[in-house]
């Protein structure tokens, strides 16, 4: 019993001098989505944050594709020793579950939750030339035609899902890797339409070369005041969505809080709210063990929008 109780005592130990020497190297911070995307510029904004903080690099590698859950299982197989990070969404910690007959990770026994960091709604966006000005001529065209719908994440899967059932819109689903090779192919007239994150089409809206006819999130949001939501039309109509900081399930609670602590200021800074205004992110701070009942909610809240769509796993 003695030996035990020594051996934990120097594991504790151990893990102590571990944090205080972390990161002594370069810190991989997986994104599941690709370049371009909310979940990259998200992962880039804070990682240099906390490249600054810990005086240490740390790099941003996309892994995309199968709605996140390729980059997701590479996260949760590497080691526990903070050097992986994840940036997790809704897509991947709340409806892969229900949009998979087989996933490769469990979204919350395989992960440690580090914090929240935003959260967001999308924006059906069109090009200037589609003849809608708003939501309501937008359906009115849909239930006239069919219309291609890109998507490249669960909420915008989900979102086109909405509208057929909400609306009776006829709509085509078309997958991809993620929001920007959707919004790119929106550009040269392959969909019709695509729900993007802002951070995927913000270039295009300014330049005037993509329209935004309205968002998916229950009310408008105060970083965009003048745009306005679907449910102002289609009543019903709510998603939004969310982005945070993960590490493999066994990560030491002490590295744990060093990273919760470095995100959660790196996040309250103004120039970090800035920079997410510009791109219609919401800072939406969450400490780690909050952020990972949070994570458990969501998977049962993600679960019944799914099935109210009527999608099923694949």
């Amino acid at each position: 019993m003695t030996k035990m109780i020594a051996a934990v005592v120097l594991l504790a130990a151990a893990a102590s001098a571990a944090a205080q020497g972390y990161p002594a190297r370069t810190v991989r911070i997986i994104v599941p989505f690709p370049p371009g995307s909310g979940p990259d510029l998200i992962a880039r904004i804070v990682g240099q944050q906390l490249q600054d903080e810990f005086r240490q690099t740390f790099i941003i590698d996309n892994k995309a594709g199968a709605q996140g859950s390729i980059g997701a299982t590479e996260a949760a197989r590497a080691p526990a020793d903070g050097y992986t990070l994840f940036v997790p969404t809704n897509t991947t910690h709340a409806a892969n579950p229900s949009l998979f007959k087989t996933l490769t990770y469990d979204p919350v026994k395989d992960f440690a939750p580090i914090a929240r960091l935003c959260s967001s709604a999308l924006m059906l966006v069109v090009k200037p030339e589609f003849p809608a000005a708003d939501i309501k001529e937008f359906i009115a065209v849909s239930k006239t035609r069919e219309l291609a719908g890109g998507y490249g994440s669960s909420a915008s899967q989900v979102s086109n899902a909405m509208l057929k059932s909400l609306a009776g819109s006829k709509i085509i689903d078309v997958p991809y890797k993620g929001l920007p090779q959707a919004v790119t192919d929106l550009m040269g007239g392959q969909v019709q339409f695509v729900f993007a994150d802002y951070a995927a089409a913000f270039t295009q809206i300014k330049a005037g070369k993509l329209k935004g006819l309205g968002l998916t999130s229950k009310e408008r949001s105060a970083l965009a005041p003048d745009m306005p939501s679907i449910a102002e039309t289609l009543p019903g109509f709510d998603l939004s969505t969310w982005y945070g900081l993960l590490a493999p399930a066994g990560t030491p609670r002490d590295l744990i809080i060093k990273l919760q602590d470095a995100a959660l200021k790196a996040i309250d800074k103004a120039e970090v709210k800035t920079r997410f205004a510009g791109v219609n992110l919401d800072p939406a701070p969450m400490p780690a063990q909050a952020f990972g009942e949070f994570i458990k909610s969501e998977g049962v809240r993600w679960a019944r929008l799914i099935k109210e769509a009527g999608i099923q796993p694949e």
